[in-house]
């Protein structure tokens, strides 16, 4: 990586040292477009980034000035006692399961929103869910309306 200028040094050496590595606002003698091009050097080597809106520094940009990045402590996911997503999850974790007609009954969901609701919990919460496919056979061996899936959570 090729060296930091003194300006570059100081803007990430003043973002480190704030709690939130917030490159802005920038240091009095930096100004209009020295200052749009300095920000435009450090996004393109990566060593600030635009997190909801605001530009702070990076983890290469911490390393860059040889500190190490901040811990983040992540806080696990929470769900309301009363929610629908609450009542389903308590419903997979039952030992019998839960069918989606079951799950619509409680939540007054439709089905495309109880798969979107399951796929979303296996990815964001990171439940392990499993299916167990009842067929009933009908006459000509054709799956009859009776068939459904029951889903578990782990």
């Amino acid at each position: 990586m090729k060296e930091l200028s003194i300006t570059q040094q100081t803007i990430l050496q003043i973002a480190a040292g704030r709690a939130d590595g917030a490159i802005l606002p920038m240091p009095d003698h930096i100004k209009g477009g020295a200052a749009i091009k300095v920000i435009a050097s450090l996004r393109t080597r990566w060593l600030i980034e635009e997190i909801d809106g605001k530009l702070i520094l990076s983890e290469v940009g911490y390393r860059a000035i040889g500190r190490e990045p901040p811990k983040v402590e992540t806080k696990p996911r929470r769900t309301r006692e009363n929610s629908k997503q609450n009542q389903v999850i308590s419903m997979l974790h039952r030992p019998e399961g839960a069918t989606a007609a079951q799950i619509a009954e409680v939540t007054g969901w439709q089905n495309h929103t109880i798969r979107g609701f399951l796929s979303a919990s296996r990815k964001k919460l990171g439940l392990e869910i499993t299916t167990f496919h009842t067929r009933q056979v009908g006459p000509n061996k054709q799956g009859s309306p009776g068939s459904y899936t029951t889903y578990f959570a782990k």
